[in-house]
């Protein structure tokens, strides 16, 4: 938690971490100042803890980031009218003691939840699938811009603004999926925006003719598990290829994965990528703690069963 606890301490916020850095967290009430934060890398997730102490402090407090991430809690923020501002596509921040009012506020589906779902359509041949009502928030829907590239058959239908959110329904069909002569590297300004669609995009790279790259992707290792092994781990578990580097992984496809043990270490991410990897591989896949799934999508596993007609046993 040190990545949040330094910019609350700058804040004058009193915060006891466990051994260090680690929740569970004892917080002392203190009167908050604004501060001007610049975060070492993009984390929605960080910037989100900064603006949001940042309504009970005095003054304006800013975040900069080196690349733009999901600007999800400034939309949300501004609908409950507070006063937010952007300087630029990296730069957020919010005045302190802004009086605020409630919303009737639907929250749309979940692109991140809604990728296992695309992935196992793409991936799986003569698949059909419409998911109705999802967020296509520009900063969150780079996935499905990236299995464009792919060659991916998927079309966005009846879009409109909510919340200041775009939401749509999204229309999937199973399709060759084709890296190109040269292959594809995902890095760059691209990776904050796909962040947590990356263990689903490596099971649908063992599926892709040529290789697929992904390259400043350091963020994966302080997720809920080190994503970068724990995806290099599954793959290796199910008979595949996949080269781990220090900021992501390459993989050469396609490949033929085969059913195999896959430790999540408690992912729920993970969980699910291989479930849907466990759909096109030969034989049985078991995966470890994959109850984990619940954290983020608790019906996943029967969503899925139900979709692809596939057995999926949990014990």
């Amino acid at each position: 938690m040190a990545r949040i606890i330094e910019p609350l301490t700058m804040m004058g916020a009193d915060v006891e971490p466990t051994g260090g850095n680690f929740a569970p967290l004892m917080i002392h009430g203190q009167r908050l100042k604004a501060i001007n934060y610049k975060t070492p890398v993009a984390s929605a997730q960080v910037k989100s803890c900064v603006l949001l102490a940042g309504l009970l402090a005095e003054g304006n407090t800013s975040v900069s980031e080196p690349a733009a991430s999901r600007d999800h809690t400034e939309l949300m923020l501004k609908e409950f009218g507070a006063a937010v501002h952007r300087s630029s596509p990296q730069t957020a921040s919010v005045d302190g003691l802004h009086e605020l009012h409630s919303v009737d506020y639907r929250v749309p589906g979940d692109v991140s939840s809604a990728a296992f779902l695309i992935a196992a359509a793409c991936v799986l041949p003569d698949s059909k699938l419409l998911l109705k009502d999802v967020g296509l928030n520009p900063t969150r829907a780079a996935f499905i811009d990236v299995l464009k590239r792919l060659g991916a058959s998927i079309s966005t239908l009846n879009v409109r603004k909510r919340h200041g959110e775009l939401v749509g329904d999204i229309s999937v069909s199973g399709f060759r999926l084709i890296a190109g002569g040269t292959g594809a590297v995902l890095s760059g300004a691209i990776i904050p925006n796909i962040i947590d669609e990356i263990p689903i995009l490596s099971v649908v790279a063992t599926q892709v003719e040529g290789r697929i790259e992904v390259r400043d992707a350091r963020e994966l290792r302080v997720k809920e598990s080190d994503r970068i092994r724990t995806v290099a781990e599954g793959i290796r578990a199910m008979g595949g290829e996949i080269e781990e580097l220090e900021d992501g992984f390459a993989i050469n496809g396609p490949q033929r994965l085969r059913g195999g043990r896959v430790e999540t270490m408690g992912d729920h991410r993970i969980a699910m990528a291989f479930a849907v990897a466990g759909l096109i591989a030969e034989g049985t896949t078991e995966i470890v703690d994959a109850d984990c799934a619940a954290v983020s999508f608790p019906e996943f596993y029967e969503t899925l069963a139900r979709l692809s007609g596939g057995d999926m046993f949990l014990g």
